[in-house]
């Protein structure tokens, strides 16, 4: 008998999933036999007929479905980043039925009536802050599936999120399908201007799809070089043409998102609140879009007033007025000329490995953790490298998996996921502490050496920031774990690392020249730290538009009568969205709201974040230390207490305040304007 790798015990290092041994015909067995064990685990804790009480009930359903827990992470993460015909036909098959497996759980009656029963004791139950937490929170995240509701509400709740699995998995791949097919072939008179790494990244592209000379791919790493380098205007508008038109062609994504929208305005209706919106944000930090639209409104103005000096200055060099595909192209000039500065003078200087090392140093000396090469340890993809976390006594804490170049069949963008969530509440098959183990995707062209800009050397620190917020976590109950945090503050760990990045002291021991080895210039240094705020103009109001029309997509009052493409069109016009600034998502290409649920309703809680990150720093600033060991130990505390706490009363605790907006304009140089 050929046993099913997925569920056979894994003997690798750590419990690394046994990448060599799995094949896509693994998946559906494995599925099956996760899902029918979680339904038996269910039923069970439904019918004990021992009075319901925090072990029996809380942690046997934290304990249930962990087969499928571990076939569900591993098949995600590989869909996402190898995308063959043979997954994502298992992912159209097995997304809705896992949404109606999810469903049913949430939707149990009995299991729904125990929490309850033990919510109406909680005062006597004597639970720490952390079970209490889980407790009343477990219970509000059934209520807000609909586990209240009478019968026929339960069934419609069960419907629409079965139907909205397979809207997401269409959208999704509609837009990969869109990525991967297009490609801008290049001779090479179509180069000029293109610097040697944009020239090695392009041919690398051409070699991989089989392609006689050079290629450009709507790889957000190799089609922003391109529009900020090239020199030939008419190919820099096809390119950007084509990336805008992502999910608007042949695969037109625009009937998903209506019904999308119109399905997830019925759930929040069945729940009692006016819109997508409103049910969403309820349970995020903000509370209500008001306090939402009012934050991102409150860079909005200052973020167009800066956008239209910006513009003048670009359209006074160009000598032309600045369409969309021209704005990168000649704000790099002008940086250039402003700060004697460009990539090509910066880029020999922030090799990958520099930048990983630099990422390592931080976490070290603010976390005293340390990262180990293992190339034992088993990977899915030869691009993939795998490191052991070790704390200061050199203890395995985690293990992180770093996925750094762009592919064929890879999602856009950069993303951490979980194959495990660390946690420590043992079982039979986990007699002690779970290590986490965390994936960090990247979407760097790939040469030799990979050289990134200081966007993608951000971009790594980003990533990371999520990374240790998985990997430091010291929760006991797994849906408490990570990243598992409140939708709206799950980016501050990672945006607050971002600032490490820009400390001296990194750069002056780690961008170093990937050929001999010496640091970056302190006149370069300088330079390249100055031009930090260049730009935020362009930049804020790209981010905040984006942010804005998530917001009125999710509370428009006909969703099903919605013309996607005219919305999009007067939504702009309302907010004064100037001129040759595109939104950075639009709603055909707009993963982040309609390939799944995450950010929906809330792409805003970037900048929700960025309040806190841009705060968080100043306190270390303030302190004229960027690893003052007391700060740094507050900080950590944040990283390690996942959902255990309410994460203001985490800041506050870090800071001694609440956060300042005031922090945020001046990080983005917003502030004077």
């Amino acid at each position: 008998m050929i046993t099913n790798p997925l569920l056979a015990p894994w003997t690798t290092p750590f419990g690394v999933p046994p990448f060599d041994l799995i094949l896509p015909e693994h998946f559906g067995p494995a599925f099956d036999q996760g899902m029918a064990e979680q339904v038996a685990e269910i039923a069970a804790i439904g019918a004990d007929p021992t009075r319901e009480n925090f072990a029996n009930t809380v942690e046997a359903l934290e304990r249930s479905g962990r087969t499928l827990d571990r076939v569900r992470s591993v098949f995600f993460n590989l869909v996402s980043s190898q995308a063959t015909d043979a997954y994502q036909a298992i992912e159209r098959d097995y997304a809705p039925r896992l949404a109606r497996h999810r469903a049913d759980i949430a939707l149990n009656p009995a299991l729904f009536a125990r929490i309850s029963m033990l919510l109406d004791r909680r005062a006597s139950l004597g639970l720490d802050a952390a079970r209490d937490r889980l407790l009343v929170r477990l219970h509000a995240g059934l209520v807000r599936s609909g586990a209240a509701l009478d019968a026929a509400g339960r069934d419609r709740m069960a419907a629409i999120s079965t139907r909205l699995a397979v809207l997401h998995t269409q959208f999704g791949q509609n837009v990969l399908a869109d990525e991967t097919e297009w490609q801008l072939v290049l001779a090479e008179a179509d180069l000029t201007g293109l610097p040697d790494f944009a020239r090695a990244a392009a041919r690398e592209s051409a070699r991989e799809r089989g392609v006689e000379g050079w290629v450009i791919t709507l790889s957000r790493s190799s089609i922003e070089p391109f529009l900020v380098f090239s020199t030939r205007r008419d190919l820099r508008e096809v390119a950007w043409r084509a990336w805008v038109a992502r999910g608007l062609g042949a695969r037109d994504n625009t009937a998903l998102i209506k019904d999308i929208l119109a399905l997830r305005a019925e759930r929040a209706q069945l729940l009692g609140h006016e819109d997508f919106a409103a049910w969403r944000l309820a349970d995020n930090m903000a509370r209500n879009a008001a306090a939402a639209s009012d934050l991102l409104h409150q860079v909005w103005a200052p973020a167009k007033r800066r956008a239209a000096v910006e513009r003048a200055e670009l359209e006074a060099l160009a000598g032309h007025p600045i369409a969309a595909w021209d704005w990168r192209h000649y704000a790099e000039i002008a940086r250039r000329a402003r700060h004697d500065i460009d990539e090509s003078l910066t880029k020999p200087y922030f090799p990958l490995e520099g930048m990983l090392a630099a990422v390592f140093d931080t976490a070290q000396r603010l976390f005293g953790v340390r990262f180990v090469e293992r190339p034992d340890i088993p990977v899915y993809h030869p691009d993939v490298r795998a490191f052991d976390m070790q704390d200061e006594a050199g203890a395995h804490r985690g293990v992180f998996l770093l996925d750094s170049f762009a592919r064929a069949g890879k999602r856009s963008g950069a993303w951490m996921s979980s194959y495990r969530v660390g946690h420590g509440l043992a079982d039979d098959s986990a007699p002690g502490p779970v290590t986490p183990i965390v994936v960090n995707n990247n979407n760097i062209a790939k040469s030799s050496p990979a050289l990134l800009s200081f966007d993608e050397a951000r971009t790594l620190f980003h990533e990371f920031g999520h990374a240790l917020h998985g990997l430091l976590s010291t929760a006991h109950h797994p849906s408490q774990s990570g990243t598992a945090v409140l939708a709206d503050f799950v980016e501050f760990p990672s945006q607050v690392l971002e600032h490490w990045l820009e400390v001296p002291e990194i750069l002056r021991t780690h961008a170093r020249h990937h050929e001999s080895g010496e640091p970056l210039p302190e006149d370069l240094l300088r330079r390249l730290l100055a031009a930090r705020q260049d730009g935020q103009g362009f930049a804020s109001v790209e981010f905040v538009s984006s942010a804005l029309i998530d917001l009125a997509l999710h509370t428009h009052p006909d969703p099903q009568g919605l013309d996607v493409v005219r919305f999009e069109e007067e939504f702009l016009g309302e907010i004064g969205m100037p001129e040759a600034i595109g939104l950075r998502h639009r709603p055909a290409h707009f993963q982040h709201l309609f390939a799944g649920g995450g950010y929906a309703a809330g792409y805003y809680a970037y900048m929700w974040a960025e309040v806190l990150d841009a705060d968080a720093f100043e306190a270390f600033e303030e302190a004229g230390d960027p690893f003052d060991p007391a700060l740094a130990a507050k900080l950590k505390v944040i990283y390690q207490a996942g959902d255990t706490r309410d994460p203001m009363d985490l800041y506050v605790d870090f800071r001694g305040r609440p956060p300042s907006v005031q922090a945020l304009l001046r990080n983005r140089g917003l502030a004077e304007t």
